[in-house]
Order: C-alpha cells, then structure tokens, then sequence
C-alpha cells in the first residue's frame, strides 16, 4: 500500500488527488488549513492533518506526522492567485505580493527539506503543482504577471530539488494541472478536476529516471521552462 501526503486537499485539485488515490487503496495523508475540512477529507479514507503553510511553525511540526515514514509521493498542491486578475503590467498591492509569495514559494521551499527524508526512504517521488503561466519561453501575455512570477520561482525550487534528490532516486516534477474547473479556474475552463487528476496520476505512475527535472502538462507532455 502507498502513501501519500497531499499538501493543500481541502478542496479542487488536491481533493481530487485525495479521492482518487484513496479510492485506488492507498494510505493518503491530506493537509488542510480549516479545521471544518477535516470531516470530508476523513470521509475519503485520508488521514487529515491541519496545516497553514504559510505558519512557519505549523510547517515545523509536519516533520512529527511523518515521524520518520517512508513517503512514495509527496504532492505540494497549495497555491493562491491574487484577485482579481491585472490584465497589464501593475505594480502588485504588497500584502497580494506577500501572499501569493508566501504561499506559492516560500512554503514549498520550507515544506521540501521537511519531506526529504521520508522521500529518501521510499525513493518516492515530489510533484509540485505548477503552471503554464509560469514559462518563461511559452509567455504571450503580462496578464497575472503576480501569479506567473511566483510559478516561475515554484519551478526553479523544483528543479533545484531535482538536481540534488534526482541523484538520490527521489524523481522530481512539475505540473501543469490544465484549464481546471476550480475556484481558481473558473467555470469556463478546459477540463475537469477528475480529468486532471487522473492525467497526471498516470504520469507519476509511469514516471522513472527520466523525468526528473522535468516540467510536465497533465498529459505527459513536456513543457519549456
């Protein structure tokens, strides 16, 4: 049986990745920041643990819930956009500049050394939710410059991580989830959570050697930094 720890699962597309993998028998641990989110997350057959990760000393304490258990997928999914989104180049609020920063970087740089070594154990694997928006060389647009800023910075985490645990057997990726019908996404996008969800959860399944370091769609596709 497998576990995984699902970081942001309260709702959207860390939910998904929590009922999906649940459903499929393994032993899923699944992060949320409010304390009502618990129940639905137990109803899955997932561990709930409550977690702000923007509190670093909440972060801390995620290291004595893994107490040492060898993790085979680590998933960091918590993410925030600023509203509404800027269509031009504007200066961000600096609590929107904090927030998106906090949440979307920081945290993954605080959470990944805490993982590392239940990661290390199974020789399991990191999937960090990223965006298309965060490409440097698919960029067409200044729109949410915000929000693609801190996804360029998640992939430069990630594929720092990947060059240090990728030699360690630790197989290392980003994602882009797709257009998802989110609350973040909006109802007109592209795909669904479940379609999502299970596009990427082939590709960590089939992931090996190869694909560390690398920046994936939902569809295995590999997309430019």
């Amino acid at each position: 049986m497998p576990t995984v720890l699902i970081i942001g699962a309260s709702r959207g597309i860390g939910f998904e990745f929590a009922r999906q993998y649940a459903d499929d028998g393994a032993r899923v641990m699944a992060t949320h920041r409010k304390p009502e989110d618990a129940g639905k997350l137990r109803a899955l057959g997932a561990r709930p643990i409550e977690l702000d990760v923007t509190d670093a000393t909440g972060v801390a304490a995620l290291a004595w819930h893994l107490d040492g258990e060898p993790l085979d997928l680590a998933i960091l999914n918590a993410g925030v956009a600023p509203r509404p989104r800027t269509e031009r180049i504007v200066a961000p609020a600096p609590g929107d500049f904090d927030a998106v920063m906090h949440t979307n970087v920081l945290a993954p740089m605080q959470l990944i050394p805490i993982l590392v070594p239940s990661l290390l154990l199974a020789k399991g694997k990191l999937a960090v939710m990223s965006s298309k928006m965060g490409s440097t060389a698919l960029m067409t647009s200044s729109g949410s410059w915000l929000y693609r800023t801190s996804k360029a910075a998640l992939n430069n985490v990630l594929k720092a991580a990947s060059l240090e645990l990728g030699p360690q057997g630790v197989v290392c990726m980003a994602f882009h989830p797709g257009w998802v019908r989110t609350d973040m996404g909006g109802h007109e996008a592209d795909i669904d959570t479940h379609e999502s969800v299970a596009g990427m959860r082939r590709v960590i399944a089939a992931a090996n050697d190869s694909h560390n370091g690398k920046f994936l769609n939902h569809n295995g596709e590999q997309l430019a930094w």
